[in-house]
């Protein structure tokens, strides 16, 4: 079972920076994809990035375009989520998924092409 681990969350201003990354206990075909994914307190489950390999095509949510860079060390190594300009309504636990190669269009921010996901590290943006 490939296992998914979130770190770099933590509190930090309006307009802050912070540095996620999400590592892999194992890599296989399964793990080609990794999603970045947040949910805040009472809402529901929102998709933010994605991306397959280092170099490779890069997919955003409208929300956080421009905002927070998504990378990949090579083709199955760790993904980060750099976060920029950071707002107070980004306040929510943000957890890493990974999965096979994206096949339709929308499976970057679909919860079900991913197969293994992370327990979530929490952003908190206060003042």
């Amino acid at each position: 079972q490939v296992q998914l681990s979130e770190s770099g969350g933590g509190s930090v201003q309006p307009g802050g920076t912070l540095k996620l990354a999400c590592s892999l206990s194992e890599s296989s075909g399964w793990t080609s994809c990794i999603g970045w994914f947040r949910q805040a307190q009472g809402k529901e489950r929102e998709a933010l990035a994605g991306i397959c390999r280092a170099g490779g095509s890069k997919y955003y949510a409208d929300s956080v375009t421009g905002r927070f860079p998504v990378t990949r060390e090579g083709d199955q190594g760790p993904g980060y989520l750099q976060m920029d300009r950071l707002r107070q309504e980004d306040t929510a636990m943000y957890y890493c998924a990974a999965g096979p190669p994206y096949v339709r269009p929308g499976d970057p921010f679909d919860e079900r092409a991913y197969k293994y996901w992370g327990q979530g590290t929490q952003v908190t943006v206060s003042s």
